[in-house]
């Protein structure tokens, strides 16, 4: 594949300037939008799982074992609030259970009915002896809440969990927004979507066509099994020829330099797959926005993957579309 931006290194400076003026300028004029509307909708479910609870008067191993998409919540309602592992070292609890609980909010399937519900008191026990006072003042007076101070207390329990990921909400924001920027641009040259459901495989996309959220097979690294690789957008070109596979592109957005050095290998993982399934033709590119410096740059460059400025868009035509 002709390389478009990876082989000049002269324009790489400027370019990171253009793309962090962007995504500045888009941080400070929609991050704040975007967070607010999150917090709303967190504070709403605070509120369910405030009347749920009975106030939490009623958090118990009946609340754990029946809604354990719970427990990011209950970790933010004691002082102070809780991370995962300090809950897991406090309490005594399984790693394991409290993780699933926390990252997919249900209960290990192999767990036996006894361990289960040992380890949930221990959860349990913790968090009843640290419910933040100040916050739930009812609790100690054995008074009924007013409307305003349950509102009050799911607010602050809220920013509590939208303060723990906030970074996933700006990254979720610019994500969408990025890949609006990209529809637009396949739009305006006669590219048409593929829905969603439709089920459509990458090897089988027809030319002038582009979907999101795409899922391509790989071969795993001396396994005899494949894996699927999540890819953002793929675009079958107009001009494609029988049996092609697709343009993949990955949206990246960065609000810091630190950030994404410690994850740049992610990329040149998912290229070196890639290859090794389908060849060395394969085309995987970049869509930047924000702070990518010449470090990062220059990694991908050397892992032979290139990649499209949002500031520059119109490279996307360099790459056959």
């Amino acid at each position: 594949m002709r390389a478009v931006n990876r082989d000049k290194p002269n324009r790489w400076k400027e370019d990171t300037i253009q793309s962090v003026d962007m995504y500045n300028k888009w941080f400070i004029r929609f991050a704040p939008k975007a967070y607010r509307e999150v917090r709303i909708r967190t504070t709403q479910d605070v509120e369910k799982m405030l009347i749920a609870t009975d106030n939490l008067r009623k958090i118990d191993v009946a609340l754990l074992k029946t809604v354990p998409a719970a427990l990011p919540t209950l970790r933010m309602i004691t002082s102070p609030p809780l991370a995962v592992d300090r809950l897991i070292g406090l309490s005594g609890a399984s790693a394991n259970l409290v993780k699933v609980m926390e990252k997919e909010g249900k209960l290990p399937s192999r767990m036996s009915s006894r361990e289960l519900g040992s380890n949930l008191r221990k959860i349990n026990k913790t968090i009843q002896k640290m419910i933040d006072p100040d916050i739930f003042a009812w609790l100690e007076n054995d008074s009924g809440p007013s409307r305003q101070e349950i509102y009050r207390a799911a607010t602050i329990v809220a920013d509590r969990l939208c303060g723990a990921v906030a970074n996933p909400i700006i990254r979720n924001a610019q994500e969408k927004r990025q890949l609006t920027v990209i529809e637009k641009w396949l739009k305006s040259r006669g590219y048409v979507k593929i829905l969603p459901g439709i089920g459509t495989k990458y090897n089988e996309m027809q030319s002038g066509t582009y979907s999101f959220h795409l899922n391509v097979p790989v071969e795993q690294d001396q396994a005899n099994k494949s894996v699927n690789v999540p890819v953002d957008v793929a675009v079958m070109p107009r001009n494609a020829k029988t049996r092609k596979l697709p343009l993949l592109i990955e949206a990246k957005s960065a609000g810091d330099y630190t950030n994404v050095n410690k994850r740049r290998k992610e990329e040149a993982t998912k290229m070196n797959q890639l290859r090794q399934t389908y060849g060395r033709n394969v085309q995987f590119i970049l869509f930047l926005c924000g702070y990518f410096d010449s470090g990062y740059l220059g990694y991908e460059a050397a892992e032979g993957i290139d990649w499209v400025w949002e500031h520059r868009v119109d490279d996307l035509g360099k790459f056959g579309l």
